[in-house]
């Protein structure tokens, strides 16, 4: 079908005069009948019939009319996504994040990003660190937000770190060890309550046992949650070693006691991980420039 004679026709239909619609088009009113007159030859029935001196639909025009104006419309709306998409005004994105930076950061980010791109949809999935890069490997996140150690990363992954925070060994106020200084291989007789397997943290807490050749902790409490592991901890049962930047407050108000261990000061790198190579898209790269901003 020849979309421009359409095109030519629901501007006419549109406007009700050829002489109108050859100044809208700024194409000769001669021009404009000759290709109308091509485009009904080529359906095989008429639009168009006289009308005193102008011109009026015929059934079929009426009804081609109408679907004419559904198509164009729909163009407009396309049209109009393709330009705030590339804006990144519209659009998806979807996040993996580790529990730290999506319990403590995000929510924030957020919040900020949404106050200026509302009509963005966003989908945050929480999980554990191995788990977070898995779904952005997978195409299944397009940006993930992760806490843990960079050299971790595999080679497809590119990774922009935001900050440091250190680690910390956390009691209860009553425990013997709270405000301490303790060797490690004290430290490792305590129980510990920690993440579920995969948590960077917890895997942090076994290689430096590793490298200091110390026993393996024993992991006598383990949950899917942060918030789980720090509250059973504040109730008197074991140690954590966590983020700072999720007990410094707990620590503040005396909920919780750091332990300094001899010779251990670790740091956690909080980066935004993408797929190496891949262009962003225009809301992603939004929100990405946001965080950047809210950090400086």
């Amino acid at each position: 079908m020849n979309l421009h004679a359409l095109r030519l026709f629901h501007v006419v239909a549109s406007t009700g005069s050829v002489t109108r619609a050859s100044e809208l088009v700024n194409i000769s009113q001669p021009a404009i009948t000759a290709q109308i007159k091509k485009f009904e030859k080529e359906l095989a029935f008429p639009l168009l019939q006289p009308s005193g001196r102008g011109i009026a639909l015929t059934n079929a025009g009426v009804q081609m009319a109408s679907l004419a104006r559904r198509l164009f419309a729909m163009e407009q709306q396309i049209e109009q996504f393709c330009e705030t998409y590339r804006r990144g005004t519209s659009g998806h994105i979807r996040i993996a994040a580790t529990y730290l930076p999506a319990q403590f950061l995000i929510p924030a980010w957020i919040a900020k990003f949404k106050q200026r791109y509302e009509q963005v949809e966003m989908t945050i999935t929480t999980t554990n660190s191995s788990d977070a890069l898995q779904l952005l490997l997978n195409m299944e996140a397009d940006i993930a937000v992760y806490g843990g150690l960079p050299e971790a990363y595999p080679d497809t992954i590119q990774s922009e770190q935001l900050f440091r925070d250190e680690l910390w060994f956390v009691v209860a106020p009553d425990h013997r060890f709270a405000g301490q200084h303790v060797p490690l291989h004290e430290m490792m007789n305590e129980p510990f309550v920690m993440r579920e397997e995969g948590s960077s943290t917890r895997e942090r807490l076994l290689a430096l046992c590793r490298t200091y050749s110390v026993p393996m902790p024993r992991i006598a409490l383990q949950f899917n949650g942060l918030h789980e592991a720090i509250t059973a901890v504040i109730a008197g049962y074991g140690a954590n070693f966590v983020s700072s930047l999720v007990v410094r407050d707990y620590v503040r108000r005396g909920e919780l006691s750091r332990v300094f261990v001899d010779d251990v000061r670790l740091l956690n790198t909080i980066a935004i991980c993408t797929r190496k190579n891949e262009p962003l898209s225009a809301a992603a790269a939004n929100l990405v420039a946001l965080i950047r901003q809210a950090l400086d």
